[in-house]
C-alpha cells in the first residue's frame, strides 16, 4: 500500500476546483476522502451542512481559531474558511488520501507547515487550476447563477492575484474543458501515488 497523500487543490473562483475535487473522490471512493472545510459564508442553493461545508457562525469559527482547531484558515471574499487539522489527520492515519480545496493563502500556510513537519511534507501534493482567460472565468461565474455582478467583478479581480501564485504549486493545470481538466488531475494523482511507495 502506498503512503497516504494530502492533495491540496487551489484556483480562482470559477476554475472548477470544487467539481474536480468531487469527481476525483467519486472516481476513487476507496482511496480518497475529501476534507470538509468550515466556512462562515451562507450555504448556496443545494448545499448541505456537513456534506459540502461545515457552515459556522463567525463567533464559532473565531473560537475554533483561538483554540488551534484549524490546519489553516483564511479570509476569502469576506468569509472565513478553514479545514480542521483533526479531520485531515483522521483521514491520513486511516490510510486514506485527504483532498483539500483551499485558496492560495491556505495552500501557502500548509506548505509552510510542511517545511517544518517531515510527515506533512512527504504527504503533500499541491495543484493549481489556472484559468488564464478572464472572459472565460467571468462566463463560468455568471453561469453558476449564484453571485451578483459586483461579487463576480470582485472574484475576477481577485483571480489575477491568485494566478500569480501558480508557480509555487507542484502542479499547474491549464483549465480547458471539464473533461480535460479532470483527466489532468487524475493523471497527477496517479503519478504521485506511483512515486510514493
Amino acid at each position: 500500500m502506498s503512503r497516504a497523500l494530502l492533495i491540496v487543490v487551489s484556483g480562482p473562483a470559477g476554475s472548477g476546483k470544487t467539481t474536480l475535487c468531487s469527481r476525483l473522490t467519486e472516481a476513487y471512493p476507496q482511496a480518497i476522502r475529501r476534507v470538509i472545510t468550515c466556512t462562515t459564508r451562507a450555504p448556496r442553493a443545494g448545499e448541505a451542512d456537513g456534506v459540502d461545508y461545515h457552515f459556522l457562525t463567525r463567533h464559532s469559527f473565531e473560537q475554533q481559531v483561538a483554540t488551534g482547531v484549524f490546519l489553516e484558515h483564511a479570509t476569502v471574499h469576506g468569509n472565513f474558511y478553514g479545514p480542521r487539522a483533526a479531520d485531515v489527520a483522521t483521514h491520513l492515519s486511516a490510510g486514506f488520501d485527504a483532498l483539500l480545496n483551499v485558496d492560495v493563502q491556505g495552500a501557502a500556510t500548509i506548505r509552510t507547515k510542511g517545511a517544518a513537519d517531515p510527515l506533512l511534507a512527504s504527504a503533500l501534493v499541491t495543484v493549481f487550476i489556472r484559468v488564464s482567460d478572464h472572459a472565460e472565468l467571468r462566463r463560468r461565474l455568471t453561469g453558476r447563477g449564484t453571485d451578483p455582478v459586483d461579487e463576480i467583478d470582485r472574484r475576477v479581480a481577485a483571480a489575477e492575484e491568485e494566478i500569480r501564485h501558480a508557480g509555487s504549486y507542484q502542479h499547474v493545470i491549464e483549465s480547458g474543458s471539464r473533461e480535460a481538466d479532470f483527466a489532468a488531475l487524475q493523471s497527477i494523482y496517479l503519478a504521485e501515488k506511483a512515486r510514493r511507495p
